[in-house]
């Protein structure tokens, strides 16, 4: 077979001859596939924009933090908390507010961007026992008990809010007799809440 030479073509009458010749060399031209389907996704682990199902709820504003990826994240809420009530009842009343919060699925924004939380409730809370620090909340579950995201959550959830010390700590219990602990929500936690669980030390009444 005679393969001619092929001079100064436009590059689609290159691909038409290349076809043709090899088609008479007994080769057969195939297709090269292009659809490759949609680029994967990848979380994003942000908002596009405020979350107005979040917002506008009564209640007193509050930051709590969720899961995504392999780090804390924070976001807003609010929780409700009745007028009147005594400081003590108020810092219980507002714990089990963002229990209840941390518990309750992600918003679909929230989802889409790739929140998640490990908290599964229903979770109780309740104030100090007589021998307890004043500031301990007693969790109907124990800490220990609790996966390493769940308790990292409720830890940096509470410091940052007026159920902790702020100092970025929190006094907690479960609900057996043990002494209470005090945790702190780190650099370190907010990072990899998987791999550093809460440092806690106990607490002394007084």
């Amino acid at each position: 077979m005679t393969v001619r030479r092929l001079t100064a073509l436009p590059g689609p009458a290159v691909l038409v001859a290349a076809a043709v010749l090899l088609t008479g060399c007994g080769i057969r031209a195939t297709e090269v596939p292009t659809d490759y389907g949609p680029a994967p996704s990848r979380v994003r682990c942000s908002l596009a924009g405020p979350d107005l199902s979040t917002q506008g709820a009564p209640g007193v504003p509050v930051r709590m933090f969720l899961l995504c990826g392999s780090s804390l994240v924070a976001v807003d809420r609010t929780v409700r908390v009745p007028d009147g009530s005594a400081d003590s009842e108020r810092r219980v009343l507002l714990a089990q507010g963002l229990l209840d919060r941390l518990a309750a699925p992600p918003s679909a924004a929230e989802k889409e961007a790739g929140y998640t939380t490990d908290v599964r409730g229903p979770i109780t809370v309740s104030g100090p026992r007589p021998g307890d620090p004043e500031d301990t909340l007693r969790l109907g579950t124990a800490p220990d008990d609790l996966s390493s995201y769940a308790l990292a959550q409720v830890v940096c959830t509470f410091s940052d809010s007026a159920a902790g010390e702020g100092d970025g700590s929190v006094v907690l219990a479960g609900p057996a007799d043990r002494p209470a602990r005090r945790y702190a929500c780190t650099d370190e936690v907010r990072a990899r809440p998987g791999s550093n669980e809460p440092p806690s030390t106990e607490v002394a009444d007084g």
